[in-house]
């Protein structure tokens, strides 16, 4: 008679640390591609996205604009980190920076997940967490690719005469 196995979820760090157990940071990528940054979408894109979530008519009270932003070096850690704020509903913005718009509790959980990763393994490696508010998303200046964030957001004005 077969028993029966109940599956057994573990959270992020728990994942982690047993990868950490296993040797995570010594341990070469097998079998593995890293990520794939050609499947983050082009710029234009990504602003599009990011001002969609501020000018979202019915944008919940409870939730918080910010920003994860990373410097890694294991490409496994990196890896697994930016597949759990993907996970979580955060967007990339550029290979090591996500921006998210979660409700409050979604945001300590991501908080003191990555603060724990960060406990786990000896580094050198920096996370960041930044809280934003809609007014500085807003003032947000593109250097580089031109992009009119103007236009983007409709708050050119047009003068008709």
């Amino acid at each position: 008679m077969a028993k029966n196995k109940e599956k057994v979820v573990l959270t992020f760090p728990q994942k982690m640390r047993k990868l950490v157990q296993a040797g995570i940071a010594d341990s070469k990528m097998i079998n593995r591609l890293p990520n794939d940054y050609d499947l983050i979408p082009d710029l234009e894109t990504r602003v599009k996205h990011i001002l969609g979530l501020i000018n979202k008519p019915q944008r919940p009270a409870t939730n918080m604009l910010f920003f994860v932003m990373y410097d890694i070096e294991s490409t496994k850690v990196r890896n697994q980190i930016a597949k759990y704020l993907i996970k979580t509903g955060c967007t990339r913005v550029q290979r090591s920076i996500f921006l998210a718009d979660l409700n409050v509790d979604k945001y300590e959980m991501i908080r003191n997940d990555l603060t724990e990763i960060q406990s786990l393994y000896d580094n050198h490696d920096s996370i960041l967490i930044v809280p934003i508010s809609t007014d500085y998303l807003q003032a947000m200046k593109v250097i580089g690719k031109s992009i009119d964030v103007d236009v983007i957001m409709k708050s050119k004005n047009t003068l008709f005469f």
